[in-house]
């Protein structure tokens, strides 16, 4: 049988969350000893666009 439900129509049905993107955040951050940490958030965005404001 083939299938009844595409990803995309999967995928519109799920997007009636006010049009939030989540993007998952990164941040390096040096330590008192000189290596480097990652730190991960997820964030939820109105545009991807506005990725490049992130702090």
């Amino acid at each position: 049988m083939a299938k009844k439900q595409t990803f995309a129509e999967k995928a519109k049905k799920q997007g009636g969350k006010g049009g939030l993107v989540t993007v998952k955040f990164i941040k390096s951050v040096k330590s008192d000893k000189g290596s480097y940490k990652f730190q991960e958030n997820l964030v939820k965005l109105e545009d991807v666009n506005s990725v490049t404001n992130l702090k």
